[in-house]
């Protein structure tokens, strides 16, 4: 099966030569996605759990225009500005997997746009 890409209008742009998810046979890759809306603009300035919920928002359509569901998504990882947003991010995140979550790790790092507070991507895995 040829490698297929998706980029929902949904989302925004990406901001470098990257689909915000690649499929190939059962497998789903998703870009990491942040808390931007289809215009762009960041969505939720210093707001740990109104950007986690709009990052995990576009990675539902992310993986929505490839034919999944967040139920599908195997593995993720989230990357944090900050240690002291984790509880906020974990509140938010328990909300989208609520039963058997993905696999996850969780790293703090900086962001290339400035103002984001989370950015999360993830595997799936479609029948």
């Amino acid at each position: 099966m040829p490698k297929q890409v998706f980029n929902p209008s949904e989302l925004p742009p990406a901001i470098g030569p990257y689909s915000w998810a690649t499929r190939s046979g059962q497998l789903v890759f998703l870009a990491g996605t942040a808390s931007m809306g289809p215009d762009g603009k960041l969505v939720g300035a210093g707001d740990i759990r109104k950007q986690t919920e709009v990052t995990l928002e576009n990675l539902k359509a992310a993986v929505a225009a490839a034919g999944g569901s967040l139920a599908d998504v195997v593995k993720t990882t989230v990357y944090l500005d900050d240690v002291a947003n984790y509880a906020g991010m974990n509140e938010v995140y328990r909300t989208y997997f609520p039963d058997a979550p993905p696999a996850r790790a969780t790293l703090i790092t900086g962001f290339v746009v400035p103002g984001i507070l989370v950015e999360i991507e993830g595997i799936a895995v479609l029948d």
